[in-house]
């Protein structure tokens, strides 16, 4: 087990510093905030474009020990919220660069998770393609995803040495489902007709340690 633990925190837009507010109130030296958009379950709206909610992504460190103190204040900030506004998951950190060190591997509380084995899919895609790959998955079985906006930093070297074209702008998807899921989304998205040609897309998987909704319950 890695002695620090990435906590993100998916809620509607805005409502960020809700978060980061309890979690500093609870020891946290802060956080990170993207923001992302939900991909609408009518695939109608979603074709059109027009069904995708603005999403606040929020990613704090914090050491392992100090986990379930952070996230039982995260989860008892938005116990008035309405219900499922939104959702938490962990994530090992293996290693932490921190002015110039490197700090490597070397729970208290009641924070309640579902022990159902999940896993975080992250897909970075060219722009445009993120609801086609999101369509796919949930046939697969996924619930929804959220999208971020994000930017390739390929040299024309490195394209040509990789075989792939460049396409500066990119949608990063990231699905968390179960880890029973998981196989049957990936091929699915794998099949897409925008990802055969080859450097047009990857996928990769990280294992999500607790999974919780936030709001009421």
């Amino acid at each position: 087990m890695s002695q620090f633990e990435l906590l993100v925190s998916v809620v509607p837009h805005n409502k960020a510093e809700l978060i980061s507010d309890a979690a500093v109130a609870a020891g946290s030296f802060g956080g990170t905030v993207c923001m992302g958009r939900k991909i609408s379950g009518n695939n109608v709206i979603a074709a059109l474009g027009l069904g995708g909610a603005t999403l606040d992504i929020v990613y704090i460190l914090t050491e392992e020990k100090q986990k379930s103190q952070i996230a039982n204040a995260i989860v008892q900030a938005c116990s008035e919220e309405k219900s499922n506004f939104g959702y938490m998951y962990t994530l090992d950190v293996n290693a932490l660069l921190r002015t110039g060190n490197v700090t490597g591997d070397t729970n208290t509380g009641d924070f309640m998770s579902e022990q159902k084995p999940r896993e975080l899919i992250s897909v970075i895609l060219n722009k445009g393609y993120a609801d086609d790959a999101m369509a796919a998955a949930r046939k697969a079985g996924a619930g929804g995803g959220t999208v971020i906006n994000a930017r390739g930093t390929a040299r024309e070297d490195d394209a040509k040495f990789f075989g792939m074209h460049i396409v500066p702008e990119k949608e990063m998807l990231l699905i968390v489902v179960e880890q029973e899921k998981k196989n049957a989304v990936l091929e699915s998205i794998r099949t897409l007709p925008c990802l055969a040609e080859p450097g047009s897309g990857i996928a990769f998987c990280s294992g999500v340690n607790e999974f919780t909704l936030l709001g009421q319950k």
